[in-house]
């Protein structure tokens, strides 16, 4: 295995070799690859270090998006949602994945090499940047399905051992990896109460639907705070909240977020403008969705178009030392 630290930069096109382009297509759209992970800031992390408002995640669960590192451990996924913004249409860069020691330092030195260009501007709130340097928690949702990375254990186990928390994201393909797992909050993207639906919005590389329902069982098994996570479009899946909330039920998780679909990045080619859901309509659907569960709506965030329904079991706003508690 090769453990040598992998950071990509942007070649010029002219010295860029032709099984590389991946990765330079990745670099211009400000990912900081690792290897066969990256990091890349997101628009939240941007507006809280200038004093502004934070993700969902921050009203929702309590956590700073300053000190979040939104990271993957491996680009490959087994699925080509529709509804993904992310560049899942080209071919992952080719790299052996490194073990977690000098993939964490990679992502941490990343994510250091973006607070940078915060120290001179005015706008940065100093306070705000003082505590980024020192991030607290790590999202492992950027691109990507997390449990084809080999060490995926290991690298949550380091990341709490380093004193942050985790939030792992995963579409729920590989259930026996996830059976294994303890993040700080384990998400399970769900994208259809169905198979047929499902392989429509999903499109999967196989037939993974059975993996989709084990996945749900080993939810309700976890050791860990669970959500499932609902990610729907007008015309496509946002619909039917009864059949929605028992394949849910399976899972019993703590919580459910309900995402709108955003029109952004290379969705736009596979989904029209009018599939974007408004607010109102992420709330009437998840009333529907929580009375058919027996969920509480708990929160909204508007400008995300996401509510979060709560099994009132746990308790949803933590500080980040209570969550690393836990």
């Amino acid at each position: 295995m090769n453990q040598h630290l992998f950071i990509f930069s942007t070649p010029s096109p002219s010295v860029m070799p032709l099984e590389n382009q991946p990765a330079q297509i990745l670099a211009r759209q400000g990912y900081h690859l690792v290897g066969c992970a990256a990091v890349k800031p997101c628009l939240w992390l941007n507006r809280a270090m200038r004093g502004g408002d934070q993700c969902y995640k921050h009203h929702f669960y309590g956590i700073s998006s300053h000190r979040c590192v939104q990271m993957t451990p491996t680009l490959e996924c087994n699925h080509l949602c529709l509804h993904c913004w992310r560049p899942i249409d080209e071919p992952a860069p080719a790299s052996e994945p490194l073990e977690p020691g000098p993939l964490l330092d990679g992502i941490l030195l990343g994510q250091k090499k973006f607070l940078s260009g915060y120290g001179g501007a005015k706008t940065t709130d100093p306070a705000r940047l003082a505590e980024a340097r020192q991030p607290k928690h790590v999202a492992l949702s950027l691109m990507g399905e997390p449990t084809l990375y080999p060490y995926l254990a290991e690298l949550l186990d380091l990341i709490r051992r380093r004193g942050m928390t985790s939030f792992l994201v995963s579409n729920g393909t590989n259930p026996d990896v996830l059976e294994g797992l303890r993040p700080t909050q384990l998400y399970m993207s769900l994208n259809a109460p169905d198979e047929e639906l499902y392989r429509r919005v999903c499109r999967p590389s196989r037939d993974l639907w059975p993996r989709i329902l084990q996945s749900l069982e080993v939810l309700g098994e976890h050791r860990c705070r669970s959500v499932v996570r609902l990610t729907v479009a007008r015309g496509l899946n946002l619909e039917r909240p009864a059949d929605w909330a028992r394949i849910i039920a399976q899972g019993e998780p703590d919580f459910v977020e309900v995402k709108a679909y955003m029109h952004l990045g290379r969705s736009r080619d596979r989904l029209s403008r009018e599939a974007m859901p408004c607010h109102e309509e992420i709330l009437q659907f998840s009333r529907e969705l929580g009375e058919a569960l027996g969920y509480d709506l708990q929160a909204d965030v508007p400008l995300s178009r996401v509510a979060l329904l709560s099994s009132r079991r746990v308790n949803r706003l933590l500080s980040e030392e209570d969550l690393f508690r836990m």
